[in-house]
């Protein structure tokens, strides 16, 4: 259903400036995170925008059986990391790394991002550097620290 519901709301979002970061459906809660097409920030009136001209899409798309709620939302600081630009672009951080199906019965990582190249993503933990498959790496998340509040307040 994920994607059918991300075939819907990319073309809508790329239109308004926006970037899909995490779509999830669960308690009958639509949850939509996004940001500025440039990784940017976007406000509580981007938001409102973006939700009144999905509903309407989604009525007539009916992707979810019965009623749900939409949210739509910023990633916030400890943001999930989906594609390798994220990869990339939050490499020095801490970040929990969950892969599907597990390597060598391991299924939860956590180390800073060294970065992503040629389809693996690399971490470093406190024993090693780690490549992880990009497409294996079911979920991942910035770690909230000190070093990433500085850096976000920086940026913004």
């Amino acid at each position: 259903m994920e994607t059918k519901l991300e075939a819907i709301v990319e073309p809508i979002l790329k239109d308004r400036g926006a970037r899909l970061v995490q779509l999830e459906f669960k308690s009958s809660t639509l949850t939509i995170m996004i940001e500025g097409a440039d990784g940017s920030r976007m406000g509580v009136d981007d938001f409102a925008d973006i939700s009144r001209e999905l509903s309407p899409v989604l009525e007539v798309e009916d992707p979810i059986p019965g009623a749900y709620r939409l949210e739509i939302s910023s990633p916030g600081i400890d943001r999930p990391l989906k594609t390798a630009e994220d990869f990339q672009k939050y490499a020095g951080f801490d970040t929990k790394i969950e892969v599907n199906p597990p390597i060598d019965g391991q299924k939860r990582f956590r180390g800073v991002v060294m970065g992503e190249k040629d389809g693996f993503v690399t971490i470093k933990t406190e024993e090693d550097e780690i490549q992880l498959e990009l497409a294996r790496i079911a979920k991942a998340k910035l770690v909230l620290s000190d070093d990433l509040i500085k850096a976000t307040k920086d940026k913004h």
